[in-house]
Formats: C-alpha cells, sequence, structure tokens
C-alpha cells in the first residue's frame, strides 16, 4: 500500500534534490534523473496550490465573509 506523501513532504524532498544538484557532486545520469524526479514533484506542488486556493474563491462570499464547509 502507497502512501500519498503530504504537502509538506514533498517540498521537503524537493528542496533535497534541488541543495544535492547545487552541490554539483552527481553524476551526470544520476542529475539528470534527480531533477526528472524534481519537475515532477514541482508540477505535483504546483497544482495542489493551485487545487488549494480553488478551494478557498469558493468558500469566499462576493462580501468578503468565508462560507463554512463541511468536511
Amino acid at each position: 500500500m502507497s502512501t500519498k506523501k503530504t504537502f509538506e513532504e514533498n517540498l521537503q524532498d524537493l528542496e533535497a534534490i534541488v541543495t544535492k544538484l547545487e552541490t554539483g557532486d552527481v553524476a551526470l545520469e544520476d542529475a539528470i534523473a534527480e531533477f526528472q524526479k524534481g519537475m515532477a514533484l514541482s508540477k505535483d506542488l504546483q497544482k495542489t496550490l493551485e487545487d488549494a486556493e480553488k478551494t478557498l474563491v469558493k468558500v469566499m462570499q462576493a462580501d468578503g465573509t468565508e462560507t463554512e464547509m463541511d468536511a
């Protein structure tokens, strides 16, 4: 069973990849693989943020007040 990582966990993974690549002490093939993983994580993180923004926009009323959502 695979559990989906949280936004924060994915962000930490992306930061670790960036740090690893910035050191420059990675073989080219490994750097390419890490870059690809980083791009996939970045895309997933961006989608999560966009979905969160859409959710927030839906709960905001025209007058700026919030509407409670059922969980």
